[in-house]
């Protein structure tokens, strides 16, 4: 098992360069970059075109936007690697550690707090409908579950956010805290008002989580139930319930395990829309404000992180699958 870790983790170091040269060759597509579009920005404030040009320009050579993208990949791998720097963001003016430092905890805690919603609530249903089958719970389970896969994780956020602001009055939603609590020390009285502040986030990146895993639950448990093995254990007289959970269930996770490698970069996708929408200040609007001002050096940080929290949840999914079943084994 060692020496198969240790094999994961040098193929990942190759992996998330070839990810990160990926990404900022994307990133660097569209025609244009931030210098051009700043230059367009004073252009707009009424500044002379000469002036303008000669402002991108300095912009240009002062951030190596005027080199091949070659030696700009190569820089910021180089201060990543030598100086642990993932760049300057161009737009903010400050180093890209310090804003993912401000951010990432906030969405890291979003995002898990998602996740383990979705999977809780989804396995837990997938359990309770699976020997159910076709009945009343299992096809009302399976209309919400389609209805929550289908909607656009934005238009739930839109609607919430008219329902909470012009007929609740909810305030200060786009913050993660009241005024009141912002500065204030941690408390009992604090964490519950920023439960009042994320749970719409929770909801609406964690309903299609749940709609999933319920769904994936459901159908391997299904055929597992059909197993001989299973049919034998009801033949010995377990009760049903024994032969669900002592047998039936550690098998039917290895899905739901296997998904877990890649379950926090798709929450914090679901976190992007509706942080977008809701105004909070996460990874989720960073991210698409540094692609919509082509500040690369974000957004090709940004897409390294997810690479490696795929990686490294794939690593830990394959190593719980090995826990959970002893059959499996990785030489």
């Amino acid at each position: 098992m060692l020496n198969y870790i240790l094999r994961r983790l040098i193929i990942a170091v190759f992996l998330l360069i070839g990810i990160g040269a990926v990404s900022f060759i994307v990133i660097k597509l569209p025609p244009g970059d931030f210098a051009s579009r700043y230059r367009q920005y004073l252009i707009d404030r009424g500044t002379p075109q000469e002036e303008a040009d000669r402002a991108a320009q300095i912009v240009r050579e002062r951030y190596d936007l005027d080199k091949p993208v070659a030696v700009q990949f190569f820089l910021w791998v180089k201060g990543i690697v030598t100086e642990g720097k993932f760049g300057y963001s161009f737009a903010y003016r400050k180093d890209v550690g310090e804003l993912v430092a401000e951010r990432m905890p906030k969405t890291l805690l979003l995002a898990v707090l998602c996740h383990l919603i979705s999977t809780v609530v989804g396995v837990g249903l997938g359990i309770f409908v699976a020997p159910r089958k076709y009945g009343f719970w299992d096809n009302f389970w399976a209309v919400l579950a389609f209805i929550f896969t289908s909607v656009p994780r934005f238009s739930i956020a839109i609607i919430l956010l008219y329902v909470l602001v012009i007929k609740f009055h909810q305030p200060s939603l786009s913050s993660f805290f009241s005024p009141q609590y912002v500065i204030a020390p941690w408390s009992l009285e604090r964490v519950i008002d920023m439960l009042r502040h994320i749970w719409p986030v929770l909801l609406i990146a964690g309903l299609g989580g749940v709609a999933r895993n319920l769904r994936v639950m459901r159908g391997n448990l299904l055929d597992v139930l059909g197993a001989q093995y299973v049919q034998t254990a009801r033949a010995k007289g377990l009760t049903e319930n024994k032969v669900i959970m002592k047998h039936a269930v550690p098998n039917a996770l290895h899905t739901i395990v296997a998904y877990q490698g890649t379950v926090l970069p798709y929450m914090m996708q679901g976190e992007l829309e509706a942080a977008i929408v809701l105004g909070l200040p996460t990874m989720g609007p960073l991210f698409y404000e540094s692609l919509v001002n082509q500040d690369i050096y974000i957004s090709g940080s940004l897409l390294l992180m997810y690479g490696f929290l795929i990686l490294m949840g794939n690593l830990l999914a394959d190593i719980f699958l090995a826990v959970l079943d002893p059959r499996i084994r990785y030489s």
